[in-house]
């Protein structure tokens, strides 16, 4: 099957496509600038071009593209470059999927785990209502351009992705160089629930919910054992043979050193529960966060 896949030189973008091939799946993948090969199309979603025939021989469509939210600090012109990237984006993949004479049968599309806002203690399967605050906010913006698809006749599925877990970048990437310098330190309580996936299992729950025609709507990717944030940095100081810090960085010093994205990214607990993909049958390689540390690093 042709799979068109935005984000796919990404850190999971091209984790997904490498799998995608190895399969045997041809992977399309969309692109900001001229297309180096017939794999490539171009789109530029700020603007919003796409020409439908970009998409018209695609079987499925997986929608990764949108701004780092962690890799700089969020001034008022960034914020609107997320938003912008995520939820214009969207709208420019509809758009074109919408002049396509048949449009592919599934579009899934990236989403997080902020959807959700702070839940504390709480456990938080799909049927959880949304959160608040800015990324709570651009979650459900985000979303309701990707179900716009469904009156196209289209499967969708939002994919409320956690922590993903992988040696060579993302949130783990940023955290190695402190910890391997001993410097691992718990974030504000440290009694936040991180919610966190195996790129392994990222993986392979994108293959199975494009696999499965049951699987639509919201799917919670994160494995059925998150921790605390104060276990997560003992976890990883263990894996990686360093000790860590025993006193935690206070949210205030957070907030001065990180901004806005401190208290929206790092503070609020995510005890995410993965029901959708366990109730459709989908066997985690890692369930365990030091199992998973082992794997990846």
């Amino acid at each position: 099957m042709v799979i068109i896949v935005t984000g796919a030189s990404g850190l999971l973008g091209s984790a997904l496509a490498e799998a995608l091939r190895g399969r045997g799946d041809r992977v399309v993948a969309l692109v900001r600038r001229p297309p180096q090969g017939p794999d490539e199309r171009f789109w530029d979603p700020g603007e919003g071009v796409l020409e439908p025939a970009a998409l018209e021989d695609a079987g499925a469509v997986v929608h990764l593209a949108g701004a780092p939210v962690g890799d700089r600090r969020w001034s008022p012109a960034y914020k609107r470059e997320l938003i912008r990237s995520r939820v214009l984006g969207t709208r420019t993949l509809v758009r074109a999927l919408g002049e396509l004479s048949r449009p592919p049968e599934a579009l899934l599309s990236a989403s997080g785990v902020d959807f959700y806002g702070d839940t504390g203690d709480r456990p938080v399967d799909e049927s959880a209502g949304r959160g608040e605050g800015f990324l709570a906010e651009l979650c459900v913006r985000w979303e309701k351009e990707a179900r716009e698809a469904e009156a196209l006749g289209m499967r969708t599925a939002q994919l409320r992705t956690s922590i993903a877990l992988s040696r060579r970048g993302g949130a783990l990437g940023r955290m190695l160089p402190i910890f391997k310098a001993g410097l691992g330190a718990p974030l504000g309580s440290g009694r936040q629930y991180w919610s966190w996936i195996s790129e392994q299992d990222w993986v392979g729950a994108v293959l199975h919910a494009l696999d499965r025609p049951e699987v639509s709507g919201p799917v919670n990717l994160g494995s059925p054992g998150p921790v605390t944030n104060e276990e997560f940095t003992r976890a990883l100081g263990k894996a990686l043979g360093k000790g860590t810090v025993p006193m935690p960085v206070p949210a205030f010093a957070l907030g001065l050193g990180l901004g806005e994205f401190a208290k929206e990214a790092l503070l609020p607990s995510h005890r995410l529960v993965p029901r959708k993909l366990e109730d459709t049958g989908y066997r985690f390689a890692h369930t365990r966060l030091d199992e998973a540390l082992r794997a990846v690093l």
